[in-house]
């Protein structure tokens, strides 16, 4: 091996886990993807296998690392990305894991959540949340009133619970750390973020043992040595893929609206001091290491790419030639229906947990995928309107859009963002957003700059037209 430095990042998603090694000029030299499944035993019940999920990271690993012919020395550093608001609980002697991973679509435990009467203001202020199944305290709740083996652990003192990613650190890493980043900790429902650390009154509202949970510490931190194969690293840098997403171009800016399209798609814009007050988002943190921190206002779509995902199931077709053929669809179909995209929930600014789904219209397969992809920019567009009017109390607005993301290779979709949003849309030439801003972070080079597609914002009456109807239909219920 070389002695240029080389990174490893693992990027964790909701259908695959992904391994890449990147070289000191942030260029991808090999990468490997291998799939998880998706359960769903019951309606509102979305959950992995939390030993799939580890193995799937071990054998990306290994074949990104095989297919980079490198050999015989540590790598520089690794990092992780995951999936956010996924949770699970293992056995903290044995690392066996005691639940399934409650994907953070799962809304399994809403009914227990609504019965609590949360004060919905101080929840706001100690966590930057609102009160959602799709958070983990619901779902840890679940755990330890449902599950034995759950219940068993913490009688003996054994059982770890929290995100994801405290069982990924704990399971890959050598030393067996029980340690959770910010961004995973913050979506918990449970993480205080004006204390960086668990929150006494939350716990005790949701009924959590503290002494289960990991311990917090910042997003860039000696989290411990990652040993597959042949291949060694330290890893030092963990957090959630959407904020990782924001640093795939190198340092962010506070005049761009970022948006990542995958199974839910995220809009979220940064503020170089502390978020101001945005009723309908999220207000969290992006970065925490030594030096500083990075607050952001995040809005969320919970029917992006799993919306599609439904729309298959109905009509018996696959995702992948639905999405293909979406392309050439959104071209042609002129005048689609509204779709009112329940799927998983209303997220961010409406909070609706159990919106039914419809279209306005009955219409075919091509005009049903084209108004589910309108949704989708129709939902993000709202998202946008709330973060116009929180920054323009504090800074001006944001002047343009950077996509990213599976869906995002959709040009019909960002043309229809940058219409109805009226800003420049653009797409860089990689949409591994997530994986090349965990390089960034890692080793503070910028991939090479390549021209990114843009998409220029022109007059749609008829887009604003059908935006409108489902802002009614929304506001109707």
């Amino acid at each position: 091996m070389s002695k240029a430095p080389y990174y490893l990042v693992l990027d964790q998603g909701s259908h695959a886990s992904k391994a890449l090694i990147f070289d000191g000029h942030s260029e991808v030299i090999a990468a490997a993807e291998q799939p998880i499944a998706t359960r769903q035993p019951r309606p509102g019940w979305v959950e992995h296998d939390a030993e799939e999920v580890i193995v799937s990271l071990q054998e990306a690993i290994r074949e990104a690392h095989a297919a980079s012919g490198l050999r015989g020395a540590a790598f520089a550093g690794a990092g992780l990305a995951i999936q956010r608001s996924s949770v699970v609980c293992w056995d903290r002697s044995s690392g066996a894991p005691l639940s399934p991973v409650l994907s953070w679509q799962d809304r399994r435990n809403a009914d227990w959540l609504q019965a609590q009467e949360l004060d919905i203001g101080r929840l706001r202020t100690i966590t930057g949340l609102v009160a959602s199944p799709h958070y983990g305290a619901s779902k840890l709740r679940w755990c330890l009133d449902h599950l034995p083996a759950v219940r068993g652990a913490q009688s003996a003192g054994r059982l770890c619970c929290g995100p994801l990613a405290s069982f990924v650190l704990h399971r890959l890493l050598v030393e067996r750390p029980e340690l959770v980043d910010p961004a995973n900790a913050a979506r918990t429902m449970l993480w205080d973020m004006r204390t960086r650390d668990w929150s006494r009154e939350m716990l005790e509202a949701c009924r959590i043992p503290r002494e289960c949970l990991p311990r917090c510490v910042p997003n860039r931190h000696a989290f411990g040595s990652l040993c597959v194969a042949d291949l060694e690293a330290p890893l030092v840098v963990a957090t959630g893929d959407q904020p990782a997403a924001l640093f795939a171009a190198g340092e962010p800016d506070a005049v761009t609206l970022f948006v990542n399209i995958g199974t839910g798609a995220f809009v979220q814009q940064l503020f170089p001091g502390t978020a101001p007050a945005a009723p309908g988002l999220l207000c969290g943190i992006a970065w925490q290491d030594a030096a500083r921190e990075i607050s952001v206002l995040e809005g969320t779509v919970n029917g992006a790419g799993a919306a599609l995902q439904w729309l298959a199931g109905e009509r018996g077709v696959a995702m992948e030639s639905l999405v293909e053929a979406a392309a050439g669809w959104l071209e042609q179909v002129a005048n689609p229906p509204v779709f009112v995209n329940g799927v998983g929930g209303l997220g961010s600014p409406y909070w609706e947990a159990a919106c039914p789904i419809a279209f306005s219209a009955d219409a075919d397969l091509p005009a049903e995928t084209v108004a589910v992809i309108e949704s989708i920019v129709f939902l993000l567009q709202a998202n946008i309107e709330a973060l116009d009017q929180a920054a323009a109390e504090v800074q001006r607005p944001a002047t343009r859009i950077v996509v990213s993301g599976g869906l995002a290779r959709l040009d019909g979709l960002c043309q229809r963002l940058a219409d109805l949003s009226a800003r420049q849309v653009e797409r860089p030439a990689t949409i591994e957003a997530t994986a090349q801003g965990i390089a960034w972070l890692l080793n503070g080079v910028a991939p090479p700059r390549a021209t990114p597609a843009v998409f220029t914002p022109h007059p749609r009456p008829d887009l604003q037209a059908r935006y409108r109807r489902l802002g009614r239909a929304i506001a109707s219920r």
